[in-house]
């Protein structure tokens, strides 16, 4: 019995530590409008409940191109567990490119049009892409990558944000 006691100590330090990591240094995701290809709206609060990756793009970004087919994977191994991606071309980006390439490339995730420069303003001054945030359920911002994320670093921190 008091094994089980000890085991059962030990784990919930280490979930308390997990979450002292997680929430160490976090920031609240800035309240945005999103305005979709389709023409309706998302908004910062709809992300609550769900670990979201925010992802700052453009057609004219070489990076952003070759890292689309790992954010498709991303996103399809992790939706089902109340894991959201929204895509986010900057104001720079012909809409007409933006459409082209989300239907060509079949992207299965939001994409939005920054076509005023508004949301990337509110999300820290973005100029470089690809930044992207991943905000946790709480909507918190948890990590802010500058260029292509470590893949597999991105996924352990979505998985431990997914239990959290």
């Amino acid at each position: 019995m008091k094994k089980y006691l000890t085991a059962a100590i030990g784990i919930a330090v280490l979930a308390i530590s997990a979450t002292v990591f997680l929430t160490a240094g976090k920031e609240p995701a800035p309240e945005s409008t999103f305005v979709l290809l389709d023409g309706s709206k998302q908004y910062t609060a709809d992300f609550k409940g769900k670990v979201t990756l925010v992802n700052f793009w453009a057609t004219s970004c070489v990076t952003c191109i070759a890292e689309m087919p790992k954010l498709v994977e991303t996103h399809q191994k992790y939706k089902a567990k109340g894991y959201e991606t929204m895509a986010v071309a900057m104001d720079y980006d012909t809409p007409a490119y933006v459409v082209h390439f989300a239907k060509t490339r079949e992207l299965p995730f939001k994409v939005a049009i920054d076509n005023t420069g508004a949301v990337a303003k509110a999300w820290g001054d973005v100029k470089l892409t690809p930044t992207t945030y991943l905000v946790d359920k709480q909507g918190q911002i948890v990590k802010r990558y500058v260029g292509e994320p470590n893949f597999a670093e991105l996924h352990a921190l979505i998985e431990k944000l997914l239990v959290s």
